[in-house]
C-alpha cells in the first residue's frame, strides 16, 4: 500500500531554522498545521519540537491538536461558521474574524461557557479573500469592544493565497498603521499584528518587513523550504520533509499509442498522442495510487527517467522508458510533491502515514 513519510530530522532542521530567523527579528510565529489534516502521528512530531502556537482552519484538526497538547495556543484562521461557534469557544484560543454578527454570537456562546474569547480582526488589503473593508474597520472594532465576552488581541491580513497579491512594505505598513490608529482612538493594547505568512519570509530576510509586524503564520515553508515570493527554494532549508512512496502493481512493455476509437477519459478529457510514436513501445508501470488520492500533476518522481502518463480513480500509470532502473513488480517509486499534493495525500485515508529519521 502507498504511504507518505515525514522525515523527523529534516522537519526539525526547518523548524530550528525558522525559529532562529524569527527570534533574530523579534517576531512570534505559529505553525499552520492544515497540511497535516489532523493526523495524530504527525501532530505529535510538532509537539516534540516544542511548538507552542498552532494555526488551523478545521475544527476536527483543532480538536486533534488539543487532545495531543492541551497547552498549545490554537488559532482558527478561517472566519468561524455559525454552527461551529460552540466548538470554537471550547477548543480555539484565538479566532480570526471579519463579521460583527459572528462576533456577537461568539460573545453569547462565550458567556454560556463562562469564558472570554480572544479574536484577531482581519483587514482586507487587496487580496479579496477574508477581511473587513478599510472603511469598516473602525466601526466594527468599536462595536466589538462593547461585547462583554470578546477580547480583541490583534489585527491581521491575508495575502497571496487566492488572488496572488504579493506582500510588500506598503501593504504591511498599512496594517501597522491600522494598529496605531486603533490604539490611539480606543486606547486598547493590540499585541498581535499578524501580517506574515510563508510568502513574506523573503521580505523578512531582505529587511523590508515593517517593525510593527510581530506575528507570522507559517505552514508551507516549514514543510517544503520554499521561497513562495520568488517561486524558488530557500538554500538553507530541507525541501523534502514529506515523501510519497507508491508500489508497482503491474510492469509491462506496452505501445505508446492506445488502440481503438478515442473518446473522453475519466476526467472528461480527450487525450492527444503523437502520431510519430506509432509502433513504438516503452516499459510502463501501474502504481497503487490514483485520483482518489492526488492529481499526478502535483507529484514528481525522484527518478528523472520516470514520467507520469495519466491516472484514473485508483491507479497511476508511469512511463519507465527502457527501465534502466531495473524496476520490478513490488518495488516502490518515491515522489516529492508540492503543497496541494501533500494536502490531498494527507487527506486520503488510503495513504498510510509513517515517520522516518
Amino acid at each position: 500500500m502507498a504511504y507518505i513519510t515525514l522525515d523527523r530530522r529534516k522537519l526539525r532542521h526547518n523548524y530550528e531554522y525558522l525559529n532562529r530567523l524569527f527570534d533574530e527579528n523579534g517576531i512570534r510565529w505559529s505553525v499552520v498545521s492544515k497540511l497535516l489534516c489532523g493526523h495524530p502521528l504527525f501532530l505529535e512530531e510538532l509537539r516534540k519540537l516544542g511548538v507552542t502556537r498552532i494555526c488551523d482552519s478545521r475544527m476536527g484538526n483543532v480538536k486533534a491538536i488539543k487532545k495531543i497538547a492541551p497547552d498549545i495556543e490554537t488559532m482558527c484562521i478561517r472566519p468561524p461558521a455559525l454552527r461551529a461557534i460552540p466548538d470554537i469557544i471550547r477548543y480555539v484560543d484565538i479566532s480570526f474574524n471579519t463579521e460583527y454578527a459572528t462576533l456577537e454570537k461568539l460573545s453569547a456562546e462565550a458567556s454560556r461557557q463562562g469564558k472570554v474569547h480572544k479574536v484577531i480582526i482581519m483587514i482586507e488589503l487587496g487580496e479579496l479573500r477574508e477581511g473587513v473593508l478599510r472603511d469598516d474597520v473602525l466601526p466594527i472594532y468599536e462595536k466589538t469592544l462593547t461585547l462583554p465576552h470578546i477580547k480583541i488581541v490583534g489585527v491581521g491580513t491575508n495575502l497571496s493565497c487566492l488572488s496572488g497579491i504579493l506582500p510588500d512594505y506598503d501593504k504591511l505598513n498599512q496594517l501597522c498603521l491600522y494598529r496605531d490608529l486603533l490604539h490611539a482612538k480606543f486606547g486598547q493594547d493590540i499585541p498581535y499584528v499578524s501580517g506574515g505568512t510563508s510568502v513574506t519570509i523573503p521580505l523578512l530576510t531582505d529587511k523590508v518587513v515593517p517593525a510593527g509586524i510581530n506575528h507570522f503564520r507559517i505552514g508551507e515553508t516549514l514543510f517544503f523550504g520554499n521561497d513562495l515570493y520568488h517561486d524558488s527554494l530557500l538554500p538553507d532549508m530541507e525541501h523534502d520533509v514529506l515523501k510519497l512512496h507508491a508500489e508497482i502493481i503491474e510492469l509491462e512493455e506496452k505501445p505508446l499509442i492506445p488502440e481503438g476509437r478515442l473518446g473522453t477519459n475519466l476526467e472528461g478529457d480527450t487525450p492527444e498522442f503523437d502520431r510519430n510514436d506509432r509502433g513504438k513501445t516503452s516499459v510502463r508501470a501501474i502504481l497503487d495510487i490514483g485520483l482518489l488520492d492526488v492529481e499526478h500533476t502535483h507529484i514528481f518522481p525522484d527518478d528523472n527517467a520516470i514520467s507520469c502518463c495519466g491516472a484514473c480513480s485508483d491507479m497511476l500509470v508511469v512511463d519507465l522508458g527502457e527501465n534502466l532502473g531495473q524496476y520490478k513488480t513490488g518495488d516502490t517509486i518515491a515522489f516529492s510533491m508540492d503543497y496541494m499534493g501533500a494536502v490531498r495525500l494527507m487527506n486520503s485515508r488510503y495513504i498510510r502515514k509513517r515517520i522516518i529519521e
